[in-house]
């Protein structure tokens, strides 16, 4: 028997241990949090700071971070547009969603140089890595940033 076949027939979730539910439960009384100390009250949190005030608020805040203007984009490599496309084929963000190559067109399209190519394709994406678009076009096909 493989594990796929016992999780089959087990079912796909596993039933929740309902904590705190009297003796018969086997996690009554004191609900698997142990007799006394910090972990048995109620309001523990761990890491536990004490009384002291929170590593976070008590570090200074200065400096600017870019990361809120960072650009995001939905990368997808050369070799996996010629694995999923034919020969003359019209490639967009949209035939990318289709053949599974990216999630959604929420994010604009980049295509990266990773891979071979010797098909002609007319590629639609927000960017191209240098060597993407060399490869592409010597191979016969078109670019176009959009």
């Amino acid at each position: 028997m493989m594990i796929h076949e016992i999780t089959e027939k087990v079912g796909r979730h596993k039933k929740r241990k309902r904590i705190g539910r009297g003796p018969g439960s086997g996690t009554g009384k004191t609900a698997g949090r142990g007799h006394n100390g910090y972990g048995s009250r109620s309001g523990n949190s761990n890491p536990h700071e004490g009384g002291g005030t929170p590593l976070w608020k008590a570090l200074p805040k200065r400096g600017f971070s870019n990361a809120m203007f960072k650009k995001h984009f939905s990368v997808v490599n050369l070799s996996a547009i010629d694995a999923r496309f034919d020969d003359g084929a019209e490639v967009n963000p949209e035939m990318l969603v289709k053949h599974g190559l990216i999630r959604d067109t929420k994010l604009p399209v980049k295509v990266l140089g990773n891979g071979e190519t010797s098909k002609k394709f007319t590629i639609t994406a927000a960017k191209f890595s240098k060597s993407a678009e060399e490869k592409i076009t010597k191979a016969g096909g078109s670019v176009t940033v959009a």
